[in-house]
């Protein structure tokens, strides 16, 4: 399992997330959660990936994040008596996830102002990298949204090749679309056009970029850290 201190959590706030309550085995193409559902618990992905996505009001799966070894996830619903989770969380890989119950930790924040602090700015970090996703996809629409995912996962995945950069993740048009809240027809027109321009080449549904900087420019890209900058 990748170490928690790599997710940016102060030492004592990674050993009180470590003291897990059990494990719990996860299945592909089950759900962790689904929005609306009670939530009384938050997770450590062991070993697995999972999707985390929000249904927007005209029926389009809009993926946030894929999720996996060593992230935290269900974190949103904090601090609320009857809190809901507020996201799906889908398991596209299957795995094991280390349970935490959600009352056992704000027991332990409430009781610790330190802890609570830190669990405050790394919650600060998580909603961070969401509102830049929403703010790519409200401002730029479905090709920003696109260019932005196509940069996330430069980041995430990129590899350095003697024609771009390589995204070392096999992709479909369709989990494309889900990362952009829109069709798979409107991806496949987009990455067409990419193609026919020659900024992007895809063999066997492994990406690679040839130029980056044109789709950093067409999206307005403020250089983001790349710790906020991913599809993670």
């Amino acid at each position: 399992m990748q170490p928690l201190a790599q997710l940016q959590l102060s030492e004592e706030l990674t050993k009180l997330l470590q003291s897990v309550h059990h494990i719990r085995k996860i299945n592909k193409g089950s759900y962790l959660y689904q929005e609306g559902q009670d939530a009384a618990e938050l997770y450590i992905i062991q070993s697995g990936k999972v999707q985390i996505s929000k249904m927007t009001p005209d029926g389009q799966e809009l993926t946030l994040r894929m999720s996996s070894a060593g992230e935290v996830i269900g974190e949103l619903p904090m601090f609320y008596s009857s809190s809901k989770y507020m996201l799906n969380a889908k398991v596209v890989e299957g795995g094991e996830v280390a349970v935490i119950y959600k009352n056992e930790l704000e027991k332990r924040l409430e009781r610790d102002n330190g802890l609570a602090i830190e669990f405050i700015r790394w919650m600060s970090h998580q909603n961070r990298k969401t509102i830049t996703k929403f703010r790519d996809l409200i401002l730029n629409g479905k090709k920003g949204a696109l260019y932005s995912t196509l940069i996330r996962m430069s980041n995430s995945y990129g590899k350095i090749t003697t024609s771009g950069i390589m995204i070392d993740l096999p992709i479909t048009n369709q989990e494309l679309a889900n990362f952009c809240g829109t069709s798979r027809e409107v991806v496949n027109r987009m990455l067409s056009e990419l193609r026919k321009n020659q900024i992007i080449s895809v063999d066997k549904g492994i990406i690679t970029i040839h130029d980056l900087d044109y789709l950093k420019t067409e999206i307005h890209c403020e250089n983001c850290p790349v710790d906020i900058c991913n599809i993670h």
